[in-house]
């Protein structure tokens, strides 16, 4: 027999290569982002699988998500591949979670150099180091949506066309030279899709955080007909885990959890700390001129705008998709998205962010 086996539900596993064994001492992983709030949580589950885990950070990020944790400490930028051949020195495998995620910004070509030409920097080193297998963290964002707010799928058709903002292009974009890049040099990999993540250690916040920070602060006061799809951090997290180990070649899982509108989520925030949810409905229309004053002056002052255009066109689509593949072929699951929310509201209570 050859050394592979075949799951129930025809995905591999391939036992030759030591994936399948966690608390073998000789498994480097390397995470890109581990400062992050998703990359501290996928090195979380790591040093529990008994991996060792070297972290990539910038030298000027805040890194208190790494404090008191295992970890071999790099400091690089995924701009500079001779960072990432150092940082990768030793390490079996690659979970590459860094990106830049803001839904403004007033240097658009500097996120294209580290979401796009850094993925294909990462993809390019983790080949030359001989890396056993990498793991590519995507995002939902570049999925197709349906109009008619049906959950998607990985294989929801959809274009660069699609893609709202330079945030979406350019994870778009990263992607697909992930796939090329990785194609091209014979490199194993996995794509994950995380949908949108909630929980604890959200340093930043995300923008995700900022809205639940602001609803628990009472500061917003209506909402628009959205919706997201919430997941836990350390669920998308452990997510990642299992997209290494039996994750097939090339292909994508999305790593999500429950469908809500943006009233659900602003309810549920409002009754844990004991607020009267919003109850006005606001149509989008009257907002984009307020949008784009609030980019203007964030272009004078630096400060990143509460309201944007962009946000606005995404808020005319409810985001909604289905894990159905990663639970099937990954053993992947997810704990209801009250819990995650809760779990963040914890957090940013017991961290003065509310």
């Amino acid at each position: 027999a050859d050394d592979r086996n075949v799951c129930d539900d025809g995905s591999d596993i391939d036992l030759s290569s030591g994936i399948a064994a966690p608390g073998d001492a000789s498994m480097t992983a390397l995470v890109t982002g581990a400062s992050g709030f998703l990359g501290s949580a996928i090195v979380r589950v790591l040093l529990d699988e008994g991996l060792r885990v070297a972290a990539l950070v910038r030298s000027n990020s805040d890194q208190r998500n790494l404090q008191g944790l295992d970890v071999a400490l790099h400091h690089g930028d995924l701009r500079d591949p001779e960072s990432l051949h150092a940082a990768m020195a030793g390490c079996r495998y690659v979970f590459h979670a860094a990106a830049d995620y803001r839904l403004w910004t007033r240097n658009p070509d500097a996120m294209y150099e580290s979401n796009v030409a850094g993925s294909r920097n990462i993809v390019e080193a983790a080949a030359a180091a001989g890396v056993e297998r990498l793991v590519y963290t995507s995002s939902v964002a570049v999925l197709g949506i349906h109009p008619d707010r049906r959950p998607s799928n990985e294989d929801t058709p959809v274009s660069l066309d699609d893609m709202i903002g330079h945030y979406k292009r350019s994870k778009y974009l990263a992607e697909e030279a992930v796939h090329e890049t990785a194609a091209k040099l014979g490199l194993s990999y996995v794509v994950t899709n995380p949908s949108t993540p909630i929980g604890p250690r959200d340093v930043k916040p995300t923008p995700t955080g900022r809205i639940i920070v602001d609803a628990a602060t009472g500061k917003i006061p209506a909402y628009v007909d959205t919706g997201l799809n919430v997941v836990h951090v350390d669920d998308v997290a452990r997510g990642h885990w299992l997209a290494l180990q039996h994750g097939r070649d090339a292909e994508r899982y999305i790593l999500g959890g429950q469908d809500l509108s943006l009233r659900e989520i602003l309810g549920i925030v409002a009754r844990r700390v004991g607020r009267r949810p919003p109850s006005i409905q606001l149509p989008r229309a009257p907002l984009y001129p307020v949008a784009l004053v609030a980019e203007m002056l964030a272009r004078i002052t630096g400060a990143e705008p509460q309201v944007t255009v962009d946000g606005l066109r995404m808020a005319a689509k409810h985001m909604y998709f289905s894990s159905e593949k990663a639970i099937k072929m990954l053993g992947y699951a997810a704990r209801p998205a009250e819990e995650a929310i809760i779990d963040a509201l914890e957090w940013f209570r017991a961290h003065s962010y509310i």
